[in-house]
Parts: C-alpha cells; sequence; structure tokens
C-alpha cells in the first residue's frame, strides 16, 4: 500500500459519535412548518375534483397551480411534476401537500381532503408495457453466422426484483425564504446542484436565486440521487407560498412505498457454443422504470454495457429497453444496472458450464478478458485485468476449487452445501463522454492567510468518507498536517460544479482535480495571503472516443474489477439457509484510506447479500408496495454473515490520485450470483435457478418440489 492508504480517525468521527451533527430533522421547529403530502390512492387515475376544507390561519394547501415556473422537475427528462397534473401514474403520487405548524393538525387536514376520482386502467407487469422510455442497441461481430456454425444453442431468461437502498436517514428536505429573496434550500441529499439545477426550473429562478447547502446526510446509496430533487423542489413551492421555512420528513413507511428503487429486470439471454466455447450471446434487458423516466437512462446504459460481463465475446448483440408501469419510479441503487445483467450473465455462464460437464470456474477462466481485448462496446480494455490472481486470492481464502467440485458430488442428509463464485466489474466514472461533455467538473482550493486550506467543491459526504479522503490528499501533496485541510458540506453559493457524488466518481474524478489543484497551490504558495487555485476536468488521451447513439468507445477509461465466492449450508427440512462464509477480493486501485474503504468492501458485500437472498420487495395487484416496513421487508444485518472476509487487491490506475480508482458501487455487484449459484449446488444441481433474489421461501419450493 502507499502511505496514503494509512487510516486515519475520520473527520466525522467524532460529531457523528456524540451527537453534534447536526441533520435537516435537528433544526429548531420554531416557525418552522411540517409539510405532508396528499397521495394518489390508484396505479392510474383522472383527478376529477379535489375538496379543501377550510384551512385555519397558518396552515396552506399546495398544488400544481402554486408552481411558479414549469411543474416539471429537472433530472434526466423533464416528466416527473412536482405535483400531479390531471392524472396521476402511480400510487402515492404526489397531488398536493398540506404545510403547517402541527404536524398532527396537519395530518386532521389531510384526512379531511376529499378528492373524487376515475380509476384508469394501470399496467403493472413490463410484459405487458408498451411505453419505451429509453431504448439502447449495439453489437459486434457476426451474430447470425455465430448461431448457424454452433454446436448448441441456450436460451434462458433470467428475472430479479425491487431493492430498497434503506439509508438510516429517511427522504428528508427543507426550504427557507431569505431575506434577500432567495430560496434557500437544504437536507440529505447526494448531488446539491442536481437540486440547484431543478429549483430555478420549478421556482422559474436564476441561479442567483436559490442555493442548495447538503446538511449531514444519513446514508444514501444512489437513493438520494434524483429523489432529493423532487422533495426539494416541492418544499421551495410550499415555503413560496407560504413565506415560510418548510419542511418535510419522510416516515419509514412512506420511504419505503414512494421512494425510488433499484430497477426490477427482465434478461433473456441466447448464447452460441462452438468447441466448448461461447462464441456469441444475444441478449434482451427490460428495465422497469415505473411511472417516470427519472434515472432510467443511465441506469440502462450501465446494465447493458455489462451484460456480457467479464467475458470475451466476439459476437454480440445487446438490446435494451426501460419500460414504464404505473408502479413507484425506479431509481439508482448502488451499482445501478450492474447487478441485474452481472447476476444473469453469471448464472449462464454457470449453466452452459454444467450442461457441458465442466467446472464452471474452469469454464468461465478459459473466457476472461485481458488487457488489450475489446469491451463489449468495441472499445479496449487499456489496463491489467488483474481478475486470475484475484480467483487465487479468494481460492485461498475459502478453498473453493476442492469444495466447489465436492459440493457438486451427490449429497445425503439433512443439511447440504454449496458455494458459488462470480466475477464481475465496475466502469469507473460517468458513461462514455459523460464526465467530458455533460459533467464538466471544476473544483478549487482556497488557501487562508493563516496558512489553513480549504476544499471548495460539491461532493457529498454521505458514508463514504470524502470529508477525510479529499482533506488527505491535498494534505498529502501540500505536506501539511491533516488538521490543516478541510472540506465543509457543499453550498452551491460557495462552492463550484464539481459534479454529482454518483457512480464512484468523486475520488477517481475529483479527487484527482484536487490532487492537481494542490500540487499547483504548492508551487505558487505566498505565505500570509489568501489564494485560490481551480482546476477542471480533463479527459484522458487514451480515450477512444464514446458515441452513445451507437454504442461503440470507450464506455469507461478504467474498470474496478471484483471476485466474490459464497458458501451456504441448507437445512432441507425447514429451508433455512446459512452463510457459512462470504469472501471478496476487491480491486479498486490505490486505497486513499485502508480502513474507510474496507468499510465500503464489507458494507456494500452485504448489501449484495442481502438483494441476493432476503430483501423480497413486491407491489400488489393494485400497483402498491406492500412490503412496507422492517417486519416484512427484511435486510442483511452482521449477524446474518459472521465470516465475512474481503481482500484489496492493487492495481493502479494512472490517472487517478497516487492510482485510485472508483470504489463505492463495486462490492455490491457480484453477490447474487454467487450465492445463487451457491444454493442451485446445494439443492442438488440438478435445478437451475433463474432469480434473485432467492428467498428461503424459494428454497422450500424447490425441496418440495425436487425431493431433495
Amino acid at each position: 500500500m502507499e502511505p496514503i492508504s494509512k487510516s486515519v480517525v475520520r473527520k466525522d468521527h467524532e460529531p457523528k459519535m456524540s451527537g453534534r451533527s447536526l441533520y435537516v430533522g435537528d433544526y429548531g421547529n420554531e416557525g418552522v412548518l411540517t409539510g405532508k403530502f396528499l397521495r394518489a390512492k390508484a396505479a392510474r387515475a383522472r383527478i376529477l375534483s379535489v375538496k379543501v376544507p377550510e384551512l385555519p390561519p397558518g396552515y396552506f394547501y399546495i398544488d400544481r397551480r402554486d408552481v411558479p415556473g414549469v411543474n416539471k422537475v429537472h433530472i434526466v427528462m423533464d416528466d416527473t411534476p412536482v405535483f400531479a397534473e390531471d392524472i396521476t401514474e402511480y400510487i402515492g403520487e404526489p397531488i398536493a401537500m398540506v404545510a403547517g405548524p402541527d404536524p398532527k393538525k396537519v395530518d386532521e387536514l389531510l384526512a379531511a381532503i376529499q378528492v373524487d376520482w376515475e380509476e384508469l386502467e394501470p399496467v403493472l407487469d413490463i410484459r405487458k408495457s408498451d411505453t419505451v422510455f429509453f431504448d439502447y442497441e449495439y453489437g459486434k461481430g457476426n451474430l447470425e453466422e455465430a448461431f448457424a456454425q454452433a454446436d448448441k444453442v441456450y436460451e434462458e431468461e433470467f428475472s430479479t426484483g425491487y431493492q430498497d437502498q434503506t439509508y438510516l436517514e429517511t427522504q428528508a428536505m427543507m426550504a427557507e425564504p431569505e431575506e434577500n429573496g432567495r430560496m434557500f434550500v437544504h437536507g440529505s441529499l447526494q448531488c446539491a446542484y442536481y437540486v440547484h439545477t431543478a429549483l430555478m426550473q420549478a421556482l422559474g429562478c436564476g441561479p442567483d436565486e436559490v442555493h442548495v447547502l447538503q446538511d449531514v446526510t444519513g446514508g444514501g446509496f444512489g437513493g438520494k440521487e434524483d429523489f432529493p430533487s423532487i422533495l426539494g423542489c416541492q418544499v421551495a413551492v410550499a415555503a413560496r407560498k407560504a413565506g415560510a421555512p418548510v419542511r418535510c420528513v419522510f416516515d419509514r413507511r412512506e420511504d419505503l412505498e414512494f421512494t425510488p428503487k433499484r430497477h426490477p429486470s427482465l434478461c433473456t439471454y441466447r448464447a452460441a457454443v462452438k468447441d466448448g466455447c461461447v462464441t456469441a450471446l444475444d441478449i434482451e434487458v427490460l428495465f422497469n422504470a415505473g411511472a417516470y423516466t427519472t434515472l432510467s437512462a443511465v441506469v440502462l446504459q450501465r446494465g447493458v454495457i455489462c451484460a456480457s460481463g467479464v467475458y470475451n465475446i466476439p459476437n454480440l448483440h445487446v438490446h435494451g429497453k426501460a419500460m414504464k408501469t404505473n408502479t413507484v419510479p425506479s431509481g439508482a441503487y448502488r451499482g445501478f444496472g450492474a447487478p441485474q445483467t452481472f447476476f444473469a450473465v453469471e448464472m449462464l455462464m454457470d449453466h452452459i458450464a454444467k450442461d457441458l460437464g465442466e467446472d464452471s470456474l474452469d469454464f468461465k477462466e478459459r473466457h476472461l478478458v485481458k488487457q488489450g481485448d475489446p469491451t463489449s462496446t468495441s472499445g479496449v480494455y487499456h489496463f491489467p485485468v488483474p481478475l486470475p490472481a484475484m480467483i487465487d486470492e479468494v481460492d485461498a481464502a475459502c478453498d473453493f476449487r476442492r469444495k466447489h467440485r465436492e459440493y457438486a458430488l451427490p449429497q445425503s442428509g439433512r443439511f447440504r452445501r454449496g458455494i458459488g463464485m462470480s466475477m464481475y466489474f465496475h466502469g469507473a466514472g460517468f458513461t462514455g463522454s459523460g464526465e467530458r461533455d455533460i459533467i464538466k467538473a471544476v473544483c478549487r482550493l482556497l488557501k487562508r492567510a493563516d496558512g489553513t486550506v480549504e476544499i471548495l467543491a460539491a461532493n457529498g459526504e454521505i458514508g463514504q468518507g470524502l470529508r477525510t479522503t479529499f482533506p488527505k490528499i491535498v494534505a498529502n501533496e501540500l505536506g501539511l498536517p491533516l488538521d490543516k485541510v478541510f472540506y465543509e458540506h457543499p453550498d452551491t453559493a460557495r462552492v463550484p460544479d464539481s459534479g454529482p457524488t454518483v457512480a464512484s466518481r468523486s475520488l477517481m474524478i475529483v479527487g484527482e482535480l484536487l490532487r492537481r489543484c494542490a500540487v499547483r497551490l504548492k508551487e505558487e504558495w505566498r505565505d500570509g495571503e489568501e489564494q485560490v487555485v481551480e482546476e477542471h476536468f480533463r479527459e484522458p488521451d487514451f480515450m477512444i472516443p464514446f458515441y452513445l447513439d451507437k454504442f461503440q468507445g470507450d464506455a469507461y477509461p478504467t474498470y474496478a474489477w471484483g471476485v466474490n465466492a459464497i458458501e451456504v449450508e441448507v437445512d432441507t427440512y425447514t429451508g433455512l439457509t446459512r452463510i457459512l462464509g462470504a469472501y471478496g477480493s476487491f480491486d479498486v486501485g490505490t486505497p486513499m484510506d485502508e480502513g474507510i474503504v474496507l468499510g465500503q468492501m464489507e458494507g456494500g458485500f452485504l448489501q449484495g447479500i442481502g438483494y441476493a437472498s432476503m430483501e423480497s420487495m413486491s407491489y400488489d395487484s393494485r400497483g402498491r408496495i406492500r412490503s412496507n416496513s422492517f417486519s416484512d421487508y427484511l435486510i442483511p444485518t452482521a449477524a446474518d454473515v459472521p465470516n465475512l472476509k474481503c481482500m484489496l487487491h492493487v492495481e493502479k490506475y494512472p490517472d487517478g490520485p497516487y492510482g485510485a480508482k472508483g470504489a463505492g458501487e463495486l462490492p455490491l455487484v457480484g453477490a447474487p450470483g454467487a450465492y445463487v449459484e451457491a444454493m442451485e449446488q446445494a439443492l442438488g444441481g440438478r435445478v437451475r435457478l433463474h432469480h434473485a433474489p432467492f428467498t428461503q421461501e424459494d428454497a422450500m419450493k424447490v425441496i418440495a418440489k425436487e425431493g431433495v
């Protein structure tokens, strides 16, 4: 490890542990109105009339007629209303808000509002949807010839369900009119400038008439990328009408039912095999986008790029569509799009290997990409691919190869075991030319006369450690003690737009800009003077231009890599499953703080295990999310995987700070493939499993049907 990798006490450790950290719900209540929503109760309906009772003084009813600008929230596309128009598109869509000083009185007023509806026929199944929000298609090689010459053709369908981010702090935003006429919006969020842009459109104002601050944020995992723009616009419109601060903090049921989650998916794979090798893949990817587009474009892009996994498939065709349904809009969640398709391709490769009578790890290893190979989008893997060494590390940690062959033999007795392995990557940064053409990141360092240095950037601390790692980079370059460099929560009135806190881009992209800033500042340092240095993003020269319309070129400059193995034991009497061990080797380049990175790997891996095994969430026949509490939406705890071992494998990226690559997304992505392969083996190896999560109820069904 590099010297900078040495762990330090996080800068936000003491205020969080002592309770001094101020979350948006901690601000005083004096003069602050509580906002709550009147929500749609049908999956699709026409609003015929809304009868609002007379409101007491100090209480306000806010709907679309109060939006001073455009009644659309800017996300990727502008189709999500601030408040519903004439037709509501999903259960829970906000029709209006009631704001007032007493939360109980607000509840009473909401209950007294009468809405006359005309229910319309909803579409809840993506197979029946005829509305395509986004449609991406690409390919390479000669697909028809490969299938015509194949010794054998396989076709399988794989599905994944919702996954909720279940951050500790629910969605929460607050808007405060300022004396100078500006609107101040702050809260629990990932992307301050996303909210800022959305507010300008909804309020019909200029950039200087609104500013956005990220408060201390209790977790995001992608769930606070788009939704704070929606909620921020709603509280801002309410505060504008009331002329007073308005705060909205969701309760857990509200958060689970009505906020974006991971896209459910349905993936169909056709594979051509010639001489024991996969020569072609023909892939259809369907994502359930829900009622509005929100972030489905970027989620689907990543999903289709990852559809062929870490394998060198010479002939490839991928067609992906994000379909509209009258369900809660789907959004971003750690890995956004990749976990769905990596699960599918890992299971497919496992199934083909079994049919050919070959060990699945041996089969997968023969197909692995290596440095210099073409990517799925006809770019190039420019840097070393460390997967073989990482496989060996995991094998050494859990004796994978021996156990995998042993558990494949017929088992008897009440308890049966299985072990599975998955290999995967995370493309670092925004897809394609997004960093160069859309984000255009800028950051600054402000040196004060007293020699302290403040980092001015827009990236938010959401638990991943930026308030520690950014200062470590700058302090290291300047040769300063860490306590002389600090990074406050970003306020758009003070910091430039360094881009959103998403896609594992903050450290690799913005961290490198800050390192370059520090190099310049050191060269120009003048004691006793205030100085500002600024750096702008520059795309690396080696990048092959990416064309989104063709899906060709370098989708990412580099990749973080992961290898996971999971070992299970199934009780064939009850279906109960114990995870005997979960092992991961993760290459995120040079860690900026070993303790922080290992914490990210362990937490993300555990989230992936939850996605694979227990986090079952569905909607009922009316389109309503029913898993709306921690009684019936289960997430894993440390007790669920007592033997969790994460290892760091370092393959440096020369354009990242000290060799760092993106880290946050990677550890979740591979768990479903490893877990479900292990379950398949434990359940006798005859069954072919095709969906995640694969719950204990699912295991019991297989046991009953197959006589395991």
